[in-house]
């Protein structure tokens, strides 16, 4: 499966395409690596435990494009589909999750378009994670090119279980045996269980050390 290519500047039009959303991943990844920085230099913490990043390849674009009704152009392409570049951001504690967006959505160059907020409101199979579709300015020599990215921002635990959800999906082709997907809707109950367990030690842990930094400092 190819995008449609007419004339020889169409080809141009591609490669700009894919090297425009290449930039945007490289921006956006730079900008959490700098904010992980600052929060180490600040609080002595990084809520950032790694980052993902990806571009969309030309068959699941054109896919995609396909089951929205349109016609694989550069254009639509751009248009309609908003998830081509994808970051994802994995976070120790579900605190961090609204604690990342919101340093995200202060970058004055960052703009939101949408918030998708699995957190508050999980999928009917389980599905928790925070989504946010940006665009950021890509500089090139002649002109600056505003480029949509996805961001999802989850926990390890999450993680770790819409990963094993997805190859699920994909070995089923979505149409998974109902005991699996009652399974599925189970662990994720344990993954939310997990994650408020393990934030509940961790504030634990840091308000026992506060005590011990403040009666080391009052002896």
């Amino acid at each position: 499966m190819e995008f449609a290519v007419d004339r020889e500047d169409q080809v141009d039009s591609w490669q700009e395409a894919m090297l425009v959303y290449h930039a945007a991943l490289k921006q956006i990844n730079t900008k959490l690596e700098i904010l992980n920085d600052e929060f180490q230099h600040v609080h002595r913490y990084n809520p950032i435990e790694h980052i993902k990043s990806r571009i969309k390849t030309s068959e699941s674009i054109v896919k995609k494009l396909k089951r929205y009704g349109y016609e694989s152009t550069i254009e639509n392409m751009v248009k309609y589909i908003n998830d081509i570049a994808g970051i994802r951001v994995i976070c120790s504690f579900t605190s961090d999750i609204y604690r990342i967006a919101d340093m995200l959505r202060s970058q004055n160059d960052i703009r939101v378009i949408s918030v998708k907020d699995y957190m508050r409101h999980p999928k009917e199979s389980g599905y928790k994670s925070y989504h946010m579709l940006v665009t950021v300015p890509v500089f090139l020599s002649d002109r600056i090119v505003d480029v949509k990215v996805e961001i999802q921002i989850r926990t390890v635990a999450m993680d770790f279980w819409a990963s094993l959800e997805h190859k699920i999906n994909y070995k089923f082709e979505g149409r998974a045996p109902e005991h699996i997907r009652r399974e599925l809707v189970e662990c994720a109950k344990m993954v939310s269980q997990l994650d408020a367990r393990m934030l509940a030690l961790n504030e634990e842990i840091q308000t026992l050390g506060e005590e011990k930094e403040s009666g080391t400092a009052g002896g």
